[in-house]
């Protein structure tokens, strides 16, 4: 016995030299973590070899030698668990099986994944507060990960959309309805909808996803039809409108009935859906005297009213899907019609016609050309009644009425204005009116008008907007090269004279007032008038005149005639003063006169003969004023050869 106890420990190593064995078989490597080392070591006996067993996970592991090496890099969203089978042979016959796992460990490596991009939602209008528009189940995200939490947020993209909707909680992305949705404010909103698959935005790893939220607002049959015009509406509520109307005693009319203020005429109050709506009469007439279009709304009359009476009817619009309704009051009076007359629009219709048109011809309206004379009255007590009123000319024979159009009856000849007068005649009333027609008769600019043009032929006989802007282009360009060419002659015959006339001229040489135009070659000498001044000085005080005669009294003035026109250069006098040179002078004269006069008409004028000839300076007197003429006297000229006036 002892000796088999000491056998035993050298028999179990010799059997374990036998076999293949390796120091750990279970592993555990983070995903996406890649080994560049052997993972195991494989002990194998002498004379055996190791393999992979086909039970391995495919291309997972390798064996070189009798290193184990792990062949991927694992994947924890492919495969959690890698097996390695390893089979020791000697020969063909396996003596050793081994059997190495690796677990590979889960890391936050996948963001997580809505099911959409964008989703479409329709919400109705109604939809009650706090209540799930859409469920958790179709809104949240898939996250890889095993172990990864996920966390949403809303985020508005509408202004104001964050305060309609919210989220159940922040892991439970159930989408609820916070308060009462409005169609007519609030007809559509969008919303972001967030999810991290970390609590923390600043934590690593963090992965984030997003999609929209589009939420149409559905309308709901809230309101019932408004008859418009409403008296009051606000986008919620509108007090219908209440017709009224008259019809004439003993007439039948054919036509719809004009009502105040408007046709009878409703419109579904939820404008979103907008059902089609239907009129009935209610109450309100016991012999059928008015019937209502169904689709229309318009009443119309099914037999006459013998005597004055009032009916009050009750109509209703109903929706067509008689889901809702409403109803208003329609009053008409029946009254008799005897003593209404039409009333004109206007008192006075201006138009216009070529000469020579033709007859039947239509008179073109003053104020639009392109448009025909019409006339029109109305009835103001029976509207209705405005079908029956006719028109004619009474006075002219030139014109007549063609319904509401004036119409030439004759060829005209002269140019002029002729006047007619209108009236207009209610057939069913007998009531009269009139108005005055005032048509203008022109020198036609094309070929006469011929009657009863076409409508394309009345376009063809005016000219367009384009024609006219070519015409005016051309008209403008040649005035402007008019006026460039009195600019160029002007300058030529004046311009010396305005540049010795000019300020800048008189500062820097002596003023004189010689004229070359009645300078006489044989006169070498011209001796100044005895108060001229030898150059342009400022006026000052007017020294007192010498006393005139008495023939001379009656046209001149006094006034220091050689300082004037200094005077107003430098803005001495109070109005301004501009000179006027005049050529007249008579054959015994010698030198010619300057003028200034005031800017108003009732300025005092100065005249001054300038530049007298010294050798006539005794044939000085016989020059005169220019206002005296021929009943100066000699002796009535003060200071010898000039004349003051």
């Amino acid at each position: 016995m002892g000796a088999w106890a000491l056998l035993l420990p050298l028999l179990v190593a010799t059997a374990r030299a036998q076999v293949c064995a390796v120091s750990n078989n279970i592993f555990e490597v983070q995903e996406n973590t890649i080994q560049s080392g052997p993972l195991a070591h494989v002990d194998v006996p002498t004379g055996q070899q190791v393999t992979l067993g086909s039970s391995s996970t495919p291309f997972a592991f390798r064996i070189q030698g009798t290193e184990l090496f792990l062949n991927v890099t694992p994947d924890y969203e492919e495969n959690t668990l890698l097996e390695a089978h390893l089979e020791c042979k000697s020969g063909n016959t396996v003596v050793t099986q081994l059997r190495v796992i690796v677990f590979v460990l889960d890391v936050n490596d996948n963001p997580p994944k809505f099911p959409f991009e964008l989703r479409v939602e329709d919400v109705p209008e109604d939809s009650k507060v706090n209540t799930t528009v859409i469920p958790e189940t179709e809104l949240e995200a898939q996250d890889p990960d095993k172990d990864d939490v996920l966390f949403y947020t809303l985020q508005e993209v509408t202004p104001g959309a964050g305060s309609f909707f919210s989220l159940l909680g922040t892991n439970l992305p159930a989408l609820r309805l916070d308060r009462p949705l409005d169609f007519y404010k609030w007809q559509s909103m969008s919303l972001l909808l967030l999810v991290r698959d970390t609590q923390e935005e600043n934590a690593q790893p963090s992965h984030t996803a997003t999609a929209t939220l589009v939420l149409d607002v559905r309308p709901a049959d809230l309101r019932p039809p408004w008859f418009l015009p409403c008296a009051y509406s606000d986008l919620y509520v509108c007090i219908n409108a209440e017709y009224q109307g008259a019809v004439p005693t003993g007439h039948r009319l054919p036509a719809p009935l004009v009502l105040h203020p408007g046709p009878i005429y409703a419109v579904d109050g939820d404008r979103g859906i907008n059902q089609r709506v239907l009129y009935s009469i209610v109450t309100g007439q016991d012999d059928g005297t008015f019937a209502i279009g169904a689709d229309s709304g318009n009443l119309t009359m099914t037999r006459s009213v013998p005597s004055p009476k009032t009916f009050t009817l009750l109509v209703k619009g109903e929706q067509s899907d008689g889901a809702r309704y409403s109803v208003t009051w329609v009053t008409i009076e029946a009254r008799s019609a005897t003593g209404s007359v039409p009333q004109f629009l206007q008192s006075r219709y201006y138009g216009t016609v070529a000469r020579n048109s033709a007859v039947g011809v239509e008179v073109r309206n003053a104020a639009s050309p392109s448009l025909p004379l019409r006339v029109w009255a109305q009835d103001p007590d029976f509207p209705d009644l405005n079908s029956a009123i006719t028109y004619r000319i009474t006075n002219n024979t030139n014109f007549r009425m063609d319904g509401e159009i004036v119409r030439t009856a004759a060829q005209l000849t002269q140019e002029g204005v002729s006047y007619a007068e209108v009236e207009a005649m209610n057939t069913v009333t007998a009531g009269t009116a009139r108005s005055v027609l005032e048509i203008q008769v022109l020198e036609p600019q094309g070929p006469a008008p011929t009657a009863g043009p076409t409508e394309s032929q009345a376009e063809d006989r005016r000219f367009s907007v384009v024609d006219m802007a070519a015409l005016g282009g051309v008209l403008g360009a040649l005035l402007l090269l008019a006026l460039i060419a009195l600019v160029i002659l002007g300058h030529k015959q004046f311009g010396r004279r305005l540049k010795c006339c000019s300020g800048k001229a008189l500062d820097h040489q002596a003023l004189t007032f010689d004229n070359q135009a009645f300078s006489d070659p044989h006169e070498a000498n011209w001796a100044p008038a005895p108060r001229a001044s030898p150059g342009p000085t400022r006026a000052g005080p007017p020294e007192p005149p010498e006393p005139a005669p008495q023939e001379a009294s009656g046209s001149a003035a006094a006034g220091p005639a050689p300082g004037a026109p200094e005077a107003a250069r430098d803005g001495g006098s109070p109005a301004a003063v501009r000179s006027i040179l005049t050529k007249e002078r008579r054959p015994d004269e010698g030198g010619y006169k300057a003028v200034w006069f005031g800017e108003d008409i009732g300025a005092e004028a100065d005249v001054v003969v300038l530049n007298a000839p010294a050798p006539d300076a005794a044939r000085a007197p016989d020059s005169g004023s220019e206002h005296s003429g021929d009943g100066d006297d000699e002796d009535g000229e003060p200071g010898g050869s000039s004349t003051y006036v």
